[in-house]
């Protein structure tokens, strides 16, 4: 796969990252208001969309370290910020077990701002 074929692979996968997170992230928050929408496929909707955020971690990175892509400034920074929130989202979910609905909710709305930022800047 050439460079420009890798990219539009990962500017679909932008695109693909804001709507599977805007999903899970009104989902959760859905969860925490009405506890009938809880259920295990919300978790792996949940899982889909912190995977499709480092896959595209990872296409970015190939881009830059394989191809010298040239991407806008702190394009990067808003890649490598998402990996973060997964890590922080998780943690505190996990101390914080009663408000967990929430802080994926939010989190998965702050996912998908990055990858709207992400799309917008480049």
């Amino acid at each position: 796969m050439d460079g420009q074929s890798l990219y539009d692979v990962y500017r679909t996968g932008l695109w693909v990252q804001v709507g599977v997170n805007a999903a899970a992230g009104v989902w959760a928050l859905a969860a925490h208001r009405w506890p009938a929408v809880r259920n295990r496929a919300l978790w792996v909707v949940t899982v889909v969309a912190q995977l499709v955020v480092t896959a595209n971690v990872v296409m970015a990175s190939v881009l830059l370290a394989r191809y010298d892509w040239e991407f806008p400034e702190l394009h990067m920074l808003y890649e490598f910020s998402g990996l973060v929130a997964i890590g922080i989202v998780y943690s505190y979910a996990q101390q914080m077990k009663p408000r967990r609905f929430l802080i994926y909710g939010g989190g998965g709305l702050f996912l998908m701002g990055l990858a709207l930022r992400s799309l917008f800047m480049s």
